[in-house]
């Protein structure tokens, strides 16, 4: 594993925000959800997750979330993704990263 500066850090901008709606993706390659998600500041943004295997979508609805928002929109199928919605894959399906208590949409990872 290469070792990263703390500039290479600071360079991702991991943002708290909080799930406001999901729909069922059935263009997407694998199963799949397009998710949007309120980030205060930076406003609303949008993404597509393969999260069906252990969330239904109003599992998802008002939990908050982190995402990486700084990297290029990505196509996938019909649906333009905003951002990465950060998860730990398992062998269920993958997990997805969330808080031990709320904080303020927008706040950045320290």
């Amino acid at each position: 594993m290469d070792s990263i500066t703390w500039d290479d850090f600071q360079a991702v901008h991991l943002v708290a925000g909080t799930i406001v709606r999901v729909e069922l993706f059935p263009e997407a390659r694998q199963p799949a959800y397009k998710i949007w998600v309120d980030f205060g500041m930076y406003g609303e943004k949008k993404t597509s997750a393969q999260l069906t295997q252990l969330y239904a979508p109003n599992d998802l609805i008002g939990k908050q979330i982190i995402g990486v928002i700084n990297f290029p929109e990505k196509q996938i199928a019909s649906f333009r993704s905003q951002f990465l919605l950060t998860g730990f894959y398992t062998e269920a399906g993958v997990v997805i990263s969330t808080l031990e208590r709320p904080v303020p949409n927008g706040s950045r990872m320290a």
